[in-house]
């Protein structure tokens, strides 16, 4: 995983309030399939403290390297004190708080809206979405620019979650990390990016798999305790 952001992913990533581009390419990973809107679930085996039994959203992915924010580590920093013009629409996806989108950039804003028609019916998961949606349409929510007031997105968005830095990976290494059983990919549902609840999504996401997944979920923090 990257400590700093490569090329591709700074055309996001534009000072402190996060000019991120509302709408970017899903390219195909090796297997033919992007994974962009998938969730990267960390396996109880991964031992990197930055990313601790974390979930993940995938933002992008290709060739280049993937991009991604983890869903689950809220700060103690209200949004109204970073992002005034933003504190309502955060109200809206409680708590109101910025979250550690990664350790990548911690400065810069990444900012995911809520869309206010919500999730396409029938859309399909991930980068093999139609071309009008993809993924956003599935989990009815996109990237917005937090540069601007909400309602001079180019989308209606009915709440949004704010997030300081990112993960990034660099060509080939997510594939890398994923061979060597770091992540489970998991397909994503819109509650989990809005999730009121941040410290179980970790547990609920696995939990809600079945079978063997499902037994993942009470998997102590520490199993030396258990």
């Amino acid at each position: 995983m990257t400590d700093s952001p490569g090329s591709r992913h700074d055309r996001w990533m534009a000072g402190s309030t996060g000019d991120i581009a509302p709408a970017w390419g899903e390219e195909p990973d090796g297997d033919g399939r992007s994974l962009a809107g998938d969730l990267l679930v960390a396996a109880p085996a991964l031992v990197d403290p930055n990313f601790d039994r974390t979930v993940l959203l995938v933002l992008d992915h290709g060739p280049e390297g993937a991009l991604g924010v983890i869903l689950n580590r809220p700060t103690e920093v209200e949004v109204a004190e970073i992002i005034g013009s933003w504190a309502s629409e955060a109200r809206r996806t409680p708590p109101a708080l910025v979250f550690s989108g990664g350790p990548v950039a911690p400065n810069a804003m990444i900012g995911i809206g809520r869309l206010a028609a919500g999730p396409a019916r029938g859309a399909a998961r991930g980068g093999e979405g139609p071309a009008a949606g993809g993924w956003r349409a599935a989990l009815g929510a996109d990237t917005v620019d937090l540069s601007l007031p909400p309602g001079s997105q180019d989308v209606a968005i009915d709440g949004a979650r704010l997030f300081a830095g990112y993960a990034g990976w660099g060509p080939g290494q997510l594939e890398g990390e994923l061979e060597a059983g770091g992540w489970i990919v998991l397909g994503a549902i819109p509650a989990d990016i809005f999730c009121e609840d941040p410290g179980s999504l970790w547990s609920d996401v696995l939990r809600r798999q079945g079978g063997e997944l499902s037994m993942l979920a009470n998997y102590p923090p520490d199993p030396t305790l258990n």
